[in-house]
């Protein structure tokens, strides 16, 4: 793919290390600024991290843009962590995230979106069916005013029922989350500093990354790329991953599914109300085809089966939204990290400093009800990252 040259001359630093055009960037003081963090959760990945490292740098070194990767080992049970530690120790710009236990594939990527640090932030799978050559035509589309810019897939290298189930979550985003009807909500994906910093500020244990930027921006976009085969091993993405995300879209962002239980209810009482009449009506002009012994067996019990099940339905709703205000309310981890490599000297030289900020952030927004504690800690840990 030939080189953007708008695009890349955005990213390529200027002499003092800060890319043109660069906004607020959660970085050190003085530390120089990023133009571009590439943000991968890591699952049974191995044996890809190294060709996938290597394939991001033969696609931006040579165009001069300032970058970092970010790994987010979500407690892989291979040797994932081994390459990423060995990753972080031959190369300054990886950063290796290891996650306490398993989280999910959006709770890892929203960890490594906080760690970020580049104006534009890209998010890619760790099997390399994303090319990383394909960043710069992604980043045009943010040049050009967009928030978000997604790849659309001209051609999907992966399982039919896996593709069915895009399109299903695609059409439940369309109705729940007012997702545009030609957008593909793809796992790769750039957005701005900007919008990261807003997807930031949720704190839920259940984040849908999509989900997300569709709540804070429209400024939306697609730009038609390939889809590589996988470089090894086979996908882990199961159906029960499919069906957690759909649950998530239907009932962490949104009351519709709420709505409806409300509209069906009223539906099936209104459809209750005019059987009723009608039987009333036909036992009175048909009286002779009601025995004593039989009438009202079949039609009671077809109703008592056909309610139980709607209220069974309708219970089983209501209690996916209160389990889930559950697990907010008693502050369910969203992600709990062991360690952060490729950082260590400036954390290390700076502990006592950003352990007393944390500190001072903290007593501050105890003491103002309209700031979240756990978020000032966040915001502080990031200015020292």
């Amino acid at each position: 793919m030939d080189p953007l040259p708008d695009t890349i001359q955005r990213l390529m630093p200027t002499n003092d290390g800060v890319a043109p055009g660069t906004s607020s960037v959660a970085s050190a003081p003085n530390a120089e600024r990023l133009a571009l963090s590439i943000v991968i959760p890591v699952y049974r990945s191995a044996d890809c991290l190294e060709a996938l490292n290597a394939a991001i740098s033969e696609a931006l070194v040579p165009l001069g843009v300032r970058y970092e990767v970010v790994l987010v080992n979500d407690c892989s049970p291979d040797e994932s962590w081994t390459v990423i530690e060995e990753l972080c120790r031959r190369h300054a710009n990886v950063v290796g995230v290891d996650l306490r236990r398993n989280f999910g594939q959006d709770n890892a990527i929203l960890t490594g979106v906080r760690l970020a640090r580049g104006q534009y932030i890209a998010v890619m799978d760790d099997d390399l069916q994303h090319d990383p050559r394909d960043i710069p035509s992604l980043i045009s589309g943010l040049e050009a005013g967009f928030d978000v810019v997604y790849a659309q897939f001209r051609r999907k290298r992966q399982k039919i029922w896996k593709n069915l189930g895009s399109w299903f979550a695609g059409k439940v985003a369309e109705r729940v989350l007012n997702k545009p009807k030609d957008i593909y909500l793809s796992p790769y994906k750039v957005f701005r500093r900007e919008v990261a910093d807003l997807i930031c500020n949720y704190h839920g244990a259940e984040p849908y990354i999509d989900g997300l930027l569709l709540q804070v921006t429209s400024r939306i976009t697609q730009v038609a790329v390939e889809h590589r085969a996988r470089y090894s091993g086979r996908s882990t993405y199961t159906l029960w991953a499919s069906i957690r995300i759909w649950t998530r879209i239907a009932f962490s962002f949104s009351v519709k599914p709420l709505r409806l239980v409300t509209v069906l209810g009223l539906v099936f009482s209104v459809l209750g109300v005019l059987l009723g009449i009608a039987v009333i009506l036909y036992r009175l002009s048909s009286p002779e085809k009601f025995p004593a012994g039989t009438a009202g067996w079949a039609s009671l019990i077809v109703a008592v089966l056909f309610l139980g099940g709607v209220q069974l339905i309708f219970f089983g709703i209501l209690g996916e939204y209160s389990g889930r205000t559950y697990l907010r309310v008693n502050d369910q981890p969203q992600t709990a990290v062991r360690v952060v490599l490729g950082r260590g000297d400036a954390l290390e030289s700076n502990a006592p400093s950003i352990w007393s900020s944390c500190i001072s952030a903290q007593t501050e927004a105890l003491k103002n009800d309209s700031i979240d504690p756990a978020s000032a800690v966040t915001s502080e840990v990031r200015k020292w990252a």
